[in-house]
């Protein structure tokens, strides 16, 4: 298969957007599929959730051109691989402002990878340059959604953003589905924000919910996936069942 490029996005933070991409990215890898993560936030979290904390080479290094993105990639289990983030992301950010077609760098990083069926995009939680080149590089967009009040404003804006992509830099992008996170159907705010969705949204809503689960909180501090940290715990199970749901 084609390599299939998606950006997990939300410009809030604490939306449950690094989560989702290690441990979804890990569950397809469990499925069969050859999966690469991408750390693009400058804050470093995906690479520290799963105990990279000192790479040689980073994310960094294949935007300035010193290294090629396949010499910074990092083994992390079978057919799951991670290009490192790092603080000097902000660096990068800061000079690709004033650079040419600046929203192309990792589209052309990217384009030098081969043998991937998925490539996951750890996203900034902001509307930046290195927003802006996942965007463009990227085929399919993934918004991790919390249930909660001020949803529906963001998740609008997150809409508004890829519609302008769509129609000025890459007219290929389309929103995979929005994939509901720490999700509690104890709570009545939980249900009626998901049904308030179902009616006033038309992208697709990933019937798999991801529930509240301590597990899932754990698992960065031992460096691992919930995949690998508890595969019989609920955090482990829904990602299992999103990863299928993804790929049906």
């Amino acid at each position: 298969m084609a390599t299939t490029i998606v950006s997990v996005i939300n410009q809030k933070g604490g939306t449950g957007k690094t989560t989702t991409t290690i441990n979804l990215g890990r569950a397809l890898s469990k499925l069969g599929h050859k999966v690469l993560l991408v750390d693009l936030d400058p804050q470093g979290n995906l690479s520290y959730s799963l105990d990279i904390s000192e790479p040689k080479f980073t994310l960094a290094d294949a935007f300035t051109g010193t290294k090629k993105l396949k010499e910074i990639l990092i083994q992390k289990g079978e057919l799951f691989f991670v290009a490192p983030g790092s603080s000097e992301l902000v660096d990068v950010e800061i000079s690709l402002v004033t650079q040419e077609k600046r929203e192309n760098f990792l589209k052309n990083i990217l384009s030098g990878i081969k043998g991937f069926d998925y490539v996951l995009i750890d996203c900034p939680p902001s509307l930046s340059v290195l927003t802006l080149n996942a965007l463009t590089a990227s085929h399919q967009v993934l918004i991790p959604l919390q249930m909660e009040v001020l949803t529906m404003q963001g998740l609008n804006q997150i809409l508004n953003t890829v519609g302008k992509i769509k129609t000025t830099l890459n007219p290929k992008l389309q929103v995979k589905g929005i994939v509901i996170v720490m999700y509690d159907k104890r709570r009545k705010l939980s249900s009626e924000v998901e049904a308030f969705l179902q009616e006033n949204v038309n992208e697709k809503i990933f019937k798999s919910r991801i529930r509240l689960n301590v597990k899932l909180a754990e698992a960065p501090s031992f460096g691992q996936s919930i995949l690998d940290y508890d595969p019989s715990s609920n955090g482990a199970q829904d990602y299992l069942a999103l990863a299928k749901e993804f790929t049906a």
